[in-house]
């Protein structure tokens, strides 16, 4: 994903917003400006406390993720962001639609209150989990 344009990377959470909230935080301690990051809550109290995190932009509801979700070069959330009615039913069906088909690439940590087990992986705390996606795609995320 290397060019000189500056990597745009939705991360989108819902609820309370502190996962999404650490995914930024992380990001943004590692990459600062050279990268930008939307902040995208299904509630405006996750797009805010993401914000707070250093996020460049936010926006909330269905419409701002289904129509920025386009424009992304990666997004980042839990495996929830792509089920509908995860996320106590604040993610819906057409966010879940958008996200899968963006053309951007996802990257999910395997985190979930649904009723979903994901076998074969440990149990790993999410800033860890967060440390461990930065240093996989550390070199997609900067520009040249």
């Amino acid at each position: 994903m290397k060019s000189d344009k500056i990597v745009k990377i939705c991360v989108i959470d819902g609820q309370g917003g502190g996962i999404g909230s650490t995914i930024i935080r992380k990001l943004k301690d590692r990459f600062g400006e050279q990268i930008e990051v939307l902040a995208l809550g299904t509630n405006a109290i996750a797009t805010a406390q993401m914000l707070k995190s250093r996020a460049n932009r936010g926006a909330s509801g269905i419409n701002a993720i289904v129509q920025t979700v386009k424009r992304a070069d990666f997004i980042i959330g839990t495996v929830g962001i792509i089920m509908p009615h995860a996320m106590m039913g604040e993610l819906t069906l057409d966010m879940a639609e958008a996200i899968a088909q963006s053309p951007a690439k996802k990257i999910l940590l395997p985190l979930t209150q649904e009723n979903l087990a994901i076998v074969g992986l440990a149990s790993t705390p999410l800033p860890q989990l967060v440390d461990e996606l930065i240093d996989i795609y550390e070199n997609e995320f900067q520009p040249n």
